[in-house]
């Protein structure tokens, strides 16, 4: 019994040594555990998925609630009808992904990259979208508008609705153009 033993701990103790995943922290990789749980379960909410690889990926209705996609790589990924409410997509790139139906309520698009996306009716309120590169693509009944999204400037003149300049400038009586003046046969204007 004492030589099992002794043949035996030669054995296990290079399986022990020689093999990383039972010699290492077994938590040292666990962004590929979480692309591994929501590539089958569809679901990884408060997940790090930081630089994760999601090329092409399809998490149509995804749950990605409050998850950390910082840089992660979902170009060409479809992500409809996917929650992504809370998510960090900081500098994600995101360049051909479709997001009909999207859910990023309050999530964190700075920097991130939607060139050529497919945006149907996404709800993108509160969300944070400063710097968006949006070359190339197609936003539909989605409220993302372009500008700084800062306050204009004292110094620049308010915008005025049309019934404010009325307001400010009432119209005069209305007095038609010369037919001369409009290049039109006088038998086609109406008689006032």
């Amino acid at each position: 019994m004492r030589r099992f033993y002794l043949a035996a701990l030669p054995l296990l103790s290079t399986l022990f040594l020689t093999n990383p995943a039972l010699g290492e922290n077994p938590f040292v990789d666990i962004r590929s555990f979480n692309v591994r749980q929501l590539l089958t379960t569809n679901g990884c909410p408060d997940c790090n998925l930081v630089g994760a690889n999601l090329r092409g990926a399809h998490i149509i209705g995804a749950d990605l609630r409050k998850a950390d996609l910082t840089g992660a790589d979902l170009s060409w990924a479809n992500l409809e009808g996917a929650d992504l409410t809370n998510a960090n997509l900081t500098g994600a790139n995101l360049s051909g992904a479709f997001l009909t139906n999207a859910i990023l309520v309050n999530a964190d698009l700075d920097n991130a990259n939607l060139s050529q996306a497919q945006i149907y009716f996404a709800d993108v309120t509160g969300a944070s979208m400063n710097n968006l590169n949006l070359a190339e693509a197609t936003i539909v009944g989605t409220p993302i508008s372009v500008g700084s999204g800062t306050e204009p400037d004292e110094k620049e003149p308010p915008i005025i609705s049309p019934p404010e300049v009325w307001l400010l400038n009432p119209p005069s009586e209305f007095k038609p153009l010369p037919s001369e003046l409009l290049d039109v046969p006088e038998e086609i204007l109406p008689l006032l």
